[in-house]
């Protein structure tokens, strides 16, 4: 997020402690050259290794106990606490102090939920679609109004295209305007989204909330990568976790929704280094216009880049077909930007919610030369299992000839969107 809060605001909650050249545990010059060498050495060693497909998709796994099973199909509990967790959000919201040191909210919005889809869906799979609230009320408004459900599923070409537009405009109230802390920024955000969301689902029943919630599709695609998965019976069980990111569905809209989770967390990173803060300061557009302009070119730049490597792999349809390989790199910048985020501000929200006065900020859990490397592990290892997804789909895809050398595009892909997230961590 960006660190140049409003005056009043809590400046800690507006920065994500992205570690910076001095902080890093070796120089960048290694980091660079240890990410370049980990991709080739990765790409290399599947061209040889790893001549047919081997992922099987999410209907492969371990059926997990009956017990487990019974436990996250209790669908009224889980429900429960989901509308709970966002009524009390909204009374916090509506009724606390202006002020996010003494008011839970903005925190909550940001590091409990935002930042914490990362580890809920990563360590509990496709939870967020059975604790999502807003499928809640659209139920419980079905039911009050004695209305069955709509018969008719959303259209096929609206795909992930709401939720590419609902994460867009949420990270642009995160990191593009003017106050993303203030409560009436926060409710007039949440109020709108839940009007439209409630009514698209009126319209199109529950299945909309799959495709049309932004948040739920970004649970849903980071699920993909946890242990814990959900067959086509619906049964849970362990698996392979590139089993259930080979089973991504290629629906419209999905590389867009991916480019604009890589592209903000980019942005988020550029937005702290000096040349972009005195550029916002000095802009004679002003700081909301240029930092909006900024955000979206960061998107866009990420979209085109992502849309000319898979176009050069001469693969009918690789934009859809390779979008899933970005699901890993998505989630290492996820984790590099939002660590200290979730573990300073998440438990300060949580201690605020239940009553406790406002304190000094928690220190973050690592020091800063292993946060940095916490950072650059993420960053890279994100972007080593996007090759082994891609390299499995291409094998699938292309004859044995140009199994390997159609894949150089996406390579490049890959060393560049690495290249980038690491410059942005020691910029």
């Amino acid at each position: 997020m960006t660190p140049l809060p409003p005056a009043g605001e809590l400046a800690p909650l507006l920065a994500h402690g992205v570690g910076t050249q001095h902080d890093l545990p070796v120089s960048p010059f290694y980091a660079f050259a240890g990410a370049f060498a980990a991709l080739l050495v990765s790409f290399l060693g599947l061209g040889l290794l790893w001549s047919r497909s081997r992922l099987t998709g999410e209907a492969a796994g371990r059926p997990l106990p009956a017990a487990v099973q019974r436990c996250a199909d209790a669908r009224a509990t889980t429900r429960t606490l989901g509308l709970v967790a966002y009524l009390t959000l909204l009374a916090h919201l509506l009724l606390g102090p202006d002020d996010p040191a003494r008011n839970p909210g903005p925190a909550a919005v940001y590091a409990l939920f935002w930042a914490g889809l990362v580890p809920l869906s990563l360590l509990c799979g496709p939870l967020w679609s059975r604790l999502n609230p807003l499928r809640t009320l659209h139920l419980l408004g079905r039911a009050l109004l004695r209305r069955p459900g709509p018969d008719r599923a959303p259209p096929a070409r609206l795909g992930l295209w709401p939720a590419a537009l609902g994460l867009a405009a949420f990270t642009w109230l995160e990191l593009a305007s003017p106050a993303p802390a203030s409560r009436t920024a926060l409710l007039t955000f949440l109020g709108a989204y839940t009007v439209l969301q409630l009514a698209a689902a009126a319209r199109w029943g529950e299945a909309w909330f799959a495709r049309g919630d932004a948040f739920e599709a970004y649970a849903g695609l980071l699920a993909r990568l946890s242990p814990f998965g959900r067959r086509a019976d619906g049964r849970l069980v362990l698996r392979n976790p590139l089993d259930g990111l080979d089973a991504t569905e290629r629906v419209p809209g999905l590389a867009a929704t991916l480019c604009v989770l890589l592209g903000s967390t980019a942005y988020d990173g550029f937005s702290g280094t000096a040349g972009w803060t005195g550029t916002l300061q000095t802009s004679p557009l002003g700081r909301t216009p240029t930092a909006t302009l900024g955000l979206l070119a960061v998107i866009g730049v990420t979209g085109a880049v992502y849309a000319l490597c898979t176009a050069a792999t001469r693969v009918r349809g690789a934009g859809a077909a390779f979008a899933h390989s970005l699901v890993p790199v998505a989630l290492g910048y996820l984790v590099a930007h939002y660590f200290t985020l979730f573990t300073t501000e998440a438990p300060r929200a949580l201690a605020l919610a239940v009553g406790a006065g406002p304190g000094p900020v928690p220190e973050p859990p690592l020091e800063p030369g292993a946060l940095a490397a916490l950072q650059v592990c993420a960053v890279v290892t994100g972007h080593v299992l996007g090759v082994v997804a891609a390299h499995d789909r291409a094998v699938r895809l292309q004859p044995p000839e140009r199994a390997v050398s159609g894949q150089i595009p996406l390579l490049v892909l890959m060393i560049t969107y690495t290249l980038g997230g690491l410059g942005l961590l020691v910029a």
